[in-house]
């Protein structure tokens, strides 16, 4: 069941990647993009973001390496240590998290126009319950 669901997560990757091509936005992966998302709140440390996304700092590493080379984050000095930089939010980071949400606003529809109203929202419910009792035995 989880490579299904992992599967099912992984369909829209083409959309958003056509998406991304439509708006002009170019270098930025779908795997790359969700680095964006816990930045909207506003700039993070490397680390902070790696927790937020629960992947190695490694992996934020390279992932903001690729974004930064194409204007999609910047980072910047910390406002109280020196030594830190804070990753932060671009104005093309915006728009690529724009695009980001129409794409997913476009994927939901078509899995109610699926699924129906009624079994979209218990398959809502249901990823929703899945998704605490994981985070609860981690």
């Amino acid at each position: 069941m989880p490579a299904l669901v992992s599967l099912v997560a992984r369909s829209g990757a083409p959309g958003l990647r056509a998406a991304f091509a439509a708006a002009g936005l170019d270098g930025i992966r779908p795997a790359q993009a969700v680095a964006l998302v816990p930045l909207v709140g506003g700039g993070l440390h490397a680390s902070d973001l790696a927790d937020q996304l629960r992947v190695s700092r490694q992996a934020v590493a390279q992932a903001v390496a690729a974004l930064e080379r194409h204007d999609y984050v910047v980072r910047g000095p910390h406002p109280s240590d020196a030594r830190a930089r804070i990753i932060e939010l671009t104005p093309r980071g915006r728009q690529a998290l724009r695009v980001m949400r129409s794409n997913a606003l476009d994927v939901e529809k078509r899995w109610r126009n699926t699924l129906g109203e009624h079994r979209f929202a218990e398959l809502r419910q249901t990823l929703v319950a899945l998704l605490a009792a994981e985070s609860s035995e981690s």
